[in-house]
């Protein structure tokens, strides 16, 4: 089934919000039997937007807007969909009722503008909104539909989990997407590619991407069938050279995250612990508090930015003035001293070069990662493109894999 998303709002043309639903979504639509076909970011603008949804509405199975629900008079996007479909916008009381009561649950008086929202056509289903106060609608018409969704994304998000992908699912059947997302990291994108090219096919299904993230590389095997067995099967070969051709380097499969690892490693084996980074500026720490829940282990993060912080935090001044602060023995100092300094069982450390220029004569793009333990101390040494904003987010992650395969190996533990 054809799918076409249309982002709806000036602000993401002018550059001032990055369109991340759109990319959201399209990551879930093969799951569901959806081929994404068309991404349009249009503006504020009732006739540009009514043009473009109606050319998606005519080539498209489904048509996805995203944003533009508002109540003010620039949320024009149920406009739009009216216009496209000939029929009138009228006040739905039920809706009306609902909104209502939302602004009652949050002690304040609806404004009129708000009334806005609960319009709807008759060819739309209103789906409710917990989340806010724009409810979405599923519009079908000859075969062809149309799901106006928020564009808040956590808003967005939870609409697609619990009102749009189950409708879908219902109604696309006999057509399976099945999709395996391998992430590797320590590899470049071209030594992926030359590692599992031959596992290409001669056809497109199943297919095989590559593309890169901020966290690594990632591949991506794609199998469409009649049937969830059927797709199973098509995969099966090609995960299996996945594996082999890359093992040592897969850090994660599908929805597998760092952080979340960690956490669960941590918990499972009643430990704790403490950050200390320099050259990631803090996003280690803030990727580890990403996870609800995670101030059980988490003692708390220190970013030493500055020598004269490293030595406050317990750094023997000695270690940095021998050796530099950018090296492996210094990475190990740090660890050690955030597990004291901050009552840890474990200690994660992050010293490196994120660039454009050389620091005390190492070169942009190198990184030493020290992980403190129970059972001692190790460091790992990375190299990484030198490009300032790729160093740190493949620092943070490599990071915790690393406290990830010290756990698991057993060395961490009490």
């Amino acid at each position: 089934m054809k799918a076409e998303i249309v982002a709806v709002g000036t602000e993401l043309l002018m550059g001032e919000t990055a369109d991340t639903n759109s990319g959201w979504l399209a990551s879930r639509f093969p799951q569901v039997g959806l081929e994404l076909q068309y991404v349009t970011v249009v503006g504020d603008n009732l006739a540009q937007l009514t043009e473009v949804l109606g050319r998606a509405f005519q080539r498209s199975d489904f048509t996805f807007t995203c944003g533009g629900l508002g109540p003010t008079e620039d949320d024009l996007t149920r406009d739009a969909v009216a216009k496209v479909l000939g029929e009138e916008i009228t006040t739905a009381p039920e809706l009306l009722r609902w909104l209502e009561g939302v602004f009652r649950e949050r002690r304040m008086e609806m404004p009129a503008a708000n009334i806005k929202q609960a319009g709807i056509i008759p060819s739309a289903t209103s789906l409710p909104n917990p989340m806010g106060t724009a409810p979405a609608w599923w519009v079908e018409r000859g075969g062809h539909v149309i799901v106006t969704m928020p564009g808040p994304p956590r808003e967005l998000q939870f609409m697609w989990e619990h009102q749009v992908e189950p409708r879908i699912r219902e109604r696309v059947r006999g057509n399976i997407v099945l999709t395996r997302t391998f992430k590797t990291i320590g590899l470049s994108e071209a030594a992926v590619d030359e590692m599992v090219h031959h596992l290409y096919g001669s056809n497109s299904n199943p297919y095989l991407g590559i593309y890169a993230k901020p966290d690594g590389i990632y591949l991506r095997a794609i199998a469409r069938a009649q049937g969830q067995r059927q797709a199973q099967e098509m995969l099966h070969p090609l995960e299996e050279g996945i594996q082999g051709a890359l093992g040592r380097y897969i850090w994660g499969v599908d929805e597998d995250r760092p952080e979340e690892m960690v956490g669960r490693l941590l918990t499972e084996r009643g430990l704790t612990l403490a950050t200390i980074e320099s050259c990631t500026g803090g996003l280690l720490a803030g990727t580890i508090t990403d996870v609800p829940g995670s101030s059980r282990y988490f003692r708390g993060g220190i970013i030493a930015y500055s020598n004269d912080i490293k030595v406050a935090a317990g750094v023997d001044p000695t270690v940095i003035e021998k050796h530099g602060a950018v090296s492996q023995e210094c990475a190990a100092a740090m660890a050690q001293a955030v597990c004291r300094h901050l009552g840890a069982d474990c200690g994660l450390s992050v010293t490196g070069v994120a660039g454009p220029d050389s620091l005390e004569g190492v070169a942009p793009g190198n990184v030493f990662i020290g992980v403190a333990h129970p059972g001692g101390v190790e460091v790992l040494h990375q190299r990484y493109p030198p490009r300032r904003p790729l160093v740190k987010a493949r620092a943070a992650t490599m990071a915790l894999l690393e406290l990830v395969r010290v756990l698991k190996a057993g060395v961490g533990q009490k």
